[in-house]
């Protein structure tokens, strides 16, 4: 059998989204309507013929609606394997019909967990029944349409014209796959929230994690590779998916994650003075604050004009005209902001390929959560790195404190730091990085590439001196050696701040006094892999 005439449908839905439109679309081709509570009062209040479960069943909705479909006239209706003499003759000896299309969706379990509800009307609201009925059409596809989805209704309704009321196999697979996925994320979500919010178990001995297309991106990383995207069920942060693309071609996955590591740090700004991010292969390569958002470009894009060439650009403000006209003299992939005025979005509409973003304010660095990782055999599981140090938590451990300025551009530095690529060496002074070395094996090669590309810059620009002469240098881990704190020292840095840890600190600490330097201690290192 490949098609299956639909006369008889069980329609049990929590959300009613389009119910009685399509009851009245299934009446109208004399379809037989059985349904259950709130579903059936909202067919019958539109002048619909429906037949409660009940009166299959002959036992009335029972303890408080938790049974009502849980019987053999439901399910026998639903997993008979039409085909099958035994089966066929089991139906007729107990007067079983056959149920050809069912519609349910859901008790509404996450909206009910996201408003706070008490642990009772959370637990009051696991679907027992429409998940049971949902397997049972879906295992049994082969005669049987399951629809959980109220935007597929449309698409039911298109196939039943196609076909003169009937269903074909191939939609009914289509339906069943999407059928078990739906039930296999709702019932993740109550074992997250058992496991999670619960119990409080961070990592439970068995966890799913349930995710929804977003779409499919034009390829991955590299050409060969596909790619998408997708967004977590439940609750989370919104970000760089939850955007306004204002104009450009639709993002790459380089770009997203690329973009979302612009977001990331200019989040670490938000209620702060303008600060401006621009970063290349998900590194930051110039960072600016100012008293205006063009300065904070400016002095940002001083660190590596040549590094931003193509990059993506982030800023903890809304975007003016000014910013957004210095922004267009090179070219930029992704400008991404917490919004845009109207000059602004003119400067940038003249720049078709450039990919505007809005973002809905900015996600909170301090946030909690995970990060996965994927490895061969297995997933890394770990807590976000949301750690967060203040200028309180510092511990001074050369013979000179840092003086005012030093402290800022310490913490600035720091900041900058935190999100570089491992072994990072970060040279900031006045609010503006300097030079930063990212990604390297060792962290005097870190600090040499930093002092590289801040006597790079001085250069171009012609200015007398590095930007690294009488900068603060931030390292997101101990000097495991000397050689990494006097390579910065050479390049002019006078305040040093770093996790410390080390065995070797003492012999760091007397080389930062030796050089003259301030150095403090965080006491927390942010590698980033």
């Amino acid at each position: 059998m490949s098609d299956v005439k639909i006369r008889r449908a069980l329609l049990s839905v929590s959300d009613k989204t389009g119910l009685v439109e399509l009851g009245q679309a299934l009446a109208a081709r004399g379809v037989e309507l059985v349904s259950t509570g709130g579903t059936a009062k909202a067919l019958r209040d539109a002048g619909l013929a429906v037949k409660d479960v009940s009166e299959l069943t002959g036992f009335p909705e029972m303890m408080d609606g938790r049974v009502k479909t849980l019987h053999p006239t439901v399910h026998g209706g639903l997993l008979a394997v039409r085909d099958n003499p035994q089966h066929a003759a089991a139906m007729e000896s107990h007067g079983i019909g056959a149920i050809d299309l069912v519609v349910v969706n859901l008790y509404p379990f996450e909206a009910t967990v996201a408003k706070g509800a008490d642990r009772d009307t959370i637990i009051e609201n696991i679907d027992i029944g429409g998940p049971s009925m949902v397997r049972s059409a879906a295992k049994n596809h082969q005669f049987v349409a399951i629809v959980t989805d109220p935007a597929d209704y449309a698409g039911l309704l298109a196939e039943l014209a196609q076909t003169d009321g009937a269903t074909t196999l191939a939609f009914r697979r289509l339906l069943a796959a999407k059928a078990f996925a739906a039930t296999a994320a709702y019932d993740s979500m109550i074992g997250q929230w058992f496991a999670y919010a619960d119990q409080g178990q961070k990592f439970p001995p068995m966890v799913s994690m349930t995710r929804k297309l977003a779409g499919t991106l034009r390829y991955g990383e590299n050409p060969h590779q596909d790619a998408a995207l997708y967004l977590p069920a439940g609750p989370h942060a919104k970000g760089l998916p939850q955007a306004q693309q204002v104009q450009g071609k639709a993002l790459s996955y380089n770009n997203y994650n690329d973009a979302n590591a612009a977001l990331e740090l200019a989040a670490e700004f938000a209620g702060q003075q303008p600060a401006v991010i621009i970063v290349k292969h998900a590194n930051p390569c110039g960072v600016a604050q100012a008293d205006t958002l063009l300065k904070a470009w400016q002095g940002a894009l001083s660190c590596d004009d040549v590094s931003a060439f193509g990059g993506i650009v982030a800023t903890n403000v809304p975007l003016d005209g000014p910013t957004a006209e210095a922004i267009c003299q090179i070219f930029t992939e992704v400008v991404v902001a917490p919004g845009a005025d109207d000059a602004a979005r003119a400067a940038f509409a003249r720049k078709k390929n450039l990919r505007l973003l809005i973002t809905d304010g900015l996600p909170d660095p301090r946030r909690p959560g995970q990060t996965l990782a994927i490895i061969a055999g297995g997933i890394l599981v770990q807590d976000r790195d949301s750690g967060a140090i203040e200028e309180a938590d510092l511990r001074v451990v050369t013979k000179r404190a840092p003086s005012p300025q030093e402290m800022k551009d310490c913490l600035f530095a720091w900041t900058v730091a935190r999100h570089v690529k491992s072994n990072a060496i970060v040279y900031a002074r006045d609010g503006i990085t300097a030079g930063i070395g990212a990604g390297q094996m060792n962290r005097r090669d870190s600090s040499r590439i930093a002092a590289m590309k801040a006597a790079e810059a001085a250069d171009k620009h012609g200015w007398e001196q590095s930007r690294a002469v009488g900068s603060a240098v931030a390292s997101d881990a101990f000097f495991p050696f000397a050689d990494g704190l006097l390579a910065a020292a050479q390049a002019g840095a006078t305040a040093v701040i770093q996790p410390g840890g080390s065995i070797r600190d003492d012999e760091v600490i007397a080389a930062a006094d030796a050089a003259g330097l301030a150095m403090v201690f965080t006491g927390m290192r942010h590698f980033r892999h």
